[in-house]
């Protein structure tokens, strides 16, 4: 099974991630220069940078996916889910991306293996940031998203699951 067509037919400018501990920026970056092909380069970095540049940020909060990764600049020939599977199976560690259906808990899982689906998650403000907490497969069966229409319309429908990308 193949990846969802990006409906607007362009990659994100930006990926916003949150992956499993422990996990350091370094080695964060190291990953994405080798799925990418590209120098990745830590935000606020003064010195020269390549036109094919990524900037990321990475930071640690709370909740099962502490570590958030900001990628600015990303190539915009690699699908965003393709690179998130990609890292998840480099770095043996689950990575949710957000989905098209701008729900808060909606996310797409990348495993460590490398298989995408689409997932819900807890999502609750605390004084120290967003914990992402509980995650369940979305499948359209179950209270937290029968009667959500954005869950069925989405490119990532119920039950969705591309198995092994990066595996």
């Amino acid at each position: 099974m193949a990846i969802p067509p990006d409906p607007i037919g362009q990659g994100s400018a930006i990926w916003n991630w949150h992956a499993e501990a422990p996990l350091t920026p370094s080695v964060v970056m190291r990953a994405l220069s080798a799925i990418t092909g590209c120098a990745v380069v830590p935000l606020g970095d003064d010195g020269y940078l390549p036109d094919d540049a990524i900037l990321c940020d990475v930071w640690a909060g709370i909740g099962e996916f502490p570590v958030a990764i900001d990628c600015y600049a990303p190539p915009s020939e690699l699908a965003e889910a393709v690179a998130a599977a990609e890292v998840a199976a480099l770095l043996r560690r689950r990575i949710l991306l957000a989905d098209d259906t701008l729900i808060p808990d909606r996310h797409v899982l990348a495993t460590a293996d490398g298989t995408l689906r689409p997932v819900h998650v807890d999502v609750v403000e605390t004084d120290d940031g967003e914990a992402r907490t509980n995650v369940r497969p979305c499948t359209g069966h179950d209270a937290w998203c029968r009667q959500r229409v954005p869950c069925q319309q989405s490119r990532w429908t119920p039950d969705r699951v591309v198995p092994g990308l990066a595996a």
